[in-house]
């Protein structure tokens, strides 16, 4: 029989040393349904997430890469495997913003701070703190029917940094907005993860996103999910989504990605 367990472990001491991963997933698969009746969804992944390294989850729809995030984020417990992140429990920002229409966008993030336990006497400064962050100064009483979709996903950015993990898990974030509000939110975030050493798990299927942001692309089969190949993106930052070296390398990962849609298609 298989063990399977998912442990969320405290961080070392410090005297331990450097912590060697962010995230540890290993050997992971996944099913859904009744026994004889299963939908096996991921089988046998395993990915180590280093600190402060920034990895995308690349595949075409319906390959587990959400599921396989939902895990990391300890909403699901995996079928066979475990999953480590000795940070404690990953942050985790949606592909829709999720905000709280009837609070503020102040308010809204300091109930991730109160959740987190700040102390209410802190907590707007530290809300204003994390607006600025996100380049949203002066929009801590803004409802949310007054910003638009590129600043509600400022907020909800902001949300997520107010959990205070070291591990931020982002499920396909940007994918319902316009190509240049997506292009500005590309730098921020990019800013925002050198800025404040975070590890980020990030699930898209715009294969131009992935090597627009990563340090690393983890190209997922379908059904079930697999690791099909990894590539190590040594494109400096900043990038531009135009840029040639980008563009060269999206080119290799998309006939990749379009040979794993074929195989699938001729099961």
């Amino acid at each position: 029989m298989t063990t399977t367990t998912l442990t969320k472990q405290p961080a070392p001491a410090a005297s331990a040393g450097t912590v060697p991963y962010a995230a540890r997933i290993d050997h992971v698969s996944k099913s859904f349904g009744r026994p004889g009746a299963q939908q096996h969804v991921l089988d046998d992944i395993s990915i180590d997430v280093a600190p402060g390294e920034f990895v995308c989850l690349l595949g075409a729809s319906g390959c587990g890469k959400s599921t396989l995030l939902n895990l990391v984020a300890g909403l699901d417990a995996p079928s066979a495997g475990s999953i480590e992140t000795p940070g404690g429990r990953p942050a985790l920002m949606f592909q829709e913003h999720a905000l709280f229409p009837w609070l503020t966008a102040g308010r809204n993030i300091e109930l991730a701070l109160r959740l987190r336990g700040v102390p209410r006497a802190e907590r707007r400064a530290e809300a204003e703190r994390l607006l600025e962050l996100v380049r949203l100064g002066g929009a801590y009483g803004k409802r949310v029917h007054e910003l638009s979709g590129g600043m509600r996903q400022r907020v909800a950015m902001a949300r997520a940094l107010a959990q205070d993990s070291q591990l931020l898990l982002m499920d396909e974030p940007f994918a319902a907005l316009d190509a240049i509000t997506r292009d500005v939110l590309h730098d921020e975030l990019t800013r925002i993860w050198r800025e404040t050493d975070l590890s980020v798990l990030f699930v898209t299927h715009n294969v131009r996103e992935a090597v627009r942001l990563a340090q690393r692309v983890v190209l997922l089969s379908s059904r079930p999910g697999r690791i099909a190949r990894e590539w190590q993106v040594d494109i400096p930052q900043p990038r531009r989504i135009e840029d040639a070296a980008v563009a060269d390398l999206s080119v290799e990962i998309t006939e990749q990605l379009r040979g794993e849609i074929r195989r699938h298609g001729q099961h």
